[in-house]
């Protein structure tokens, strides 16, 4: 049981979620993504007949088993089978991290910048408000989020697929080395 707390290397989880791909599309022509469970949500829950969500989500609700799975997996595996190692991170990104006022490493995310009480600082709004408008904002204006462009949209060839997943490098590179430092700052 040791080997399934600790984590997995790239080769071994990397092509495990690659089978997801064919394993999809084998057992029943869908596609593989998660952004599309949210507006299958929305259509069930908002009783509005906003064009949007006027359609038949039902046919859909197997997405919503599968990001149900993967929130539920998400939580027994950081609840019980975390190790007892702090996360492994490469010194000099620990390095350029403490430089810029982050101590705590000792768990998934940094407690330092995600936690409840940061909420309250304008820090804790720009990383949680408005950076999650912006993941909505940019999983709408691609039309997918990206394990449904990089792992499906790619692997099936779809040229979209391919622009959106290079601007989401892009965008994460712009991100980390030029304006990450200034918000750590705030």
């Amino acid at each position: 049981m040791n080997w399934i707390t600790q984590p997995w290397p790239w080769y071994v989880a990397g092509p495990l979620i690659g089978l997801m791909v064919p394993a999809l599309l084998l057992l029943g022509n869908k596609p593989f993504g998660i952004s599309s469970s949210l507006r299958h949500i929305c259509a069930a829950c908002v009783p509005a007949k906003l064009p949007f969500f006027s359609y038949d989500w039902k046919r859909e609700s197997w997405s919503l088993f599968y990001v149900a799975g993967v929130v539920i997996g998400g939580f027994i595996a950081a609840q019980y089978m975390h190790g007892a190692d702090a996360v492994n991170l490469n010194p000099k990104t620990t390095a350029l991290l403490q430089q810029e006022g982050v101590k705590d490493f000792s768990t998934l995310i940094p407690v330092d910048i995600f936690n409840f009480g940061a909420l309250a600082t304008l820090r804790g709004l720009i990383f949680v408000v408005l950076g999650g408008f912006m993941v909505g904002f940019g999983t709408r204006y691609a039309d997918g989020c990206t394990s449904g462009h990089s792992i499906f949209g790619i692997s099936t060839l779809q040229w979209p697929s391919m622009v959106a997943t290079c601007c989401f490098m892009i965008g994460g590179f712009v991100m980390t080395w030029f304006i990450l430092p200034y918000l750590l700052k705030l």
